[in-house]
């Protein structure tokens, strides 16, 4: 079933957060995600799945820009691409790629708003975005819903992939509401922040949940040059790990 989507005007020339890839990236940064990308590639391939939904433990970790730049290095493929926000009591995708946020998931389930009118097309190249749209009174209940589980139904039909920020684990349990729907979820998890304990919780709760975490993708690293040891739970600066 096509979406037939209507076109949204972006103002491709607007300013992006100074967190989110674009053609002036450090080198580094830029490679990181597209072997992150590779990697996630080959997991939703084995499983047959084109969905996957990005979390973290807690708030602040730097999940929605990671959601962000990781939707901008599948769309860099010149496939299309479905960005949602559905994080609905913290949303952040609209403010990191300067976008409006007066219509998005919450009023399209709620049945205030029409998805072809609500998602941004063409945002960068070829990734289109729905926002979180208002934050509801019943986040819980919206994201269980029907109605959402036939748009996104019907966005994985019309999408090469879809991808969903995710409120964090540790906070929530929305996200873990989406797990009949995607092929797995990527874990954020932040130098200096992040501990092994609340990685230990976040596979507990998924595995609870009769899922799979398909990889951990680790920001905010220093570069060093040398001596690297590695650990349990430590990842190299490029920013991919997966299991």
């Amino acid at each position: 079933m096509k979406l037939n989507l209507k076109k949204k005007t972006v103002d491709s020339g607007v300013e992006k957060a100074k967190n989110v890839i674009s053609s002036d990236s450090k080198f580094a940064i830029v490679e990181g995600y597209k072997i992150a990308r590779t990697n996630l590639l080959f997991s939703l391939t084995a499983l047959n799945n084109n969905c996957v939904a990005v979390t973290s433990w807690s708030k602040g970790e730097g999940k929605s820009t990671a959601t962000v730049n990781l939707a901008i290095s599948f769309a860099k493929m010149n496939k299309r691409v479905l960005l949602i926000d559905t994080d609905l009591r913290r949303p952040n995708v609209h403010n990191l790629l300067k976008l409006s946020n007066e219509t998005g998931v919450s009023d399209v389930v709620a049945g205030m708003g029409e998805f072809e009118n609500a998602v941004h097309r063409d945002v960068v190249g070829t990734l289109d975005v729905l926002t979180s749209g208002a934050i509801p009174p019943n986040p819980s209940e919206l994201i269980a819903s029907q109605v959402f589980a036939d748009l996104l139904a019907k966005a994985k039909e019309e999408y090469d992939y879809v991808i969903m920020d995710t409120p964090p684990l540790g906070v929530v349990a929305d996200t873990l509401l989406l797990k009949d729907f995607v092929g797995g979820y990527v874990m954020i998890v932040r130098e200096r922040i992040t501990t092994h304990g609340d990685i230990e919780k976040a596979l507990q709760s998924v595995h609870l949940a009769d899922s799979k975490v398909l990889g951990f993708l680790k920001v905010g690293c220093s570069m060093r040059k040398r001596g690297y040891k590695y650990n349990k739970y430590h990842y190299n600066y490029n920013a991919y790990y997966y299991r």
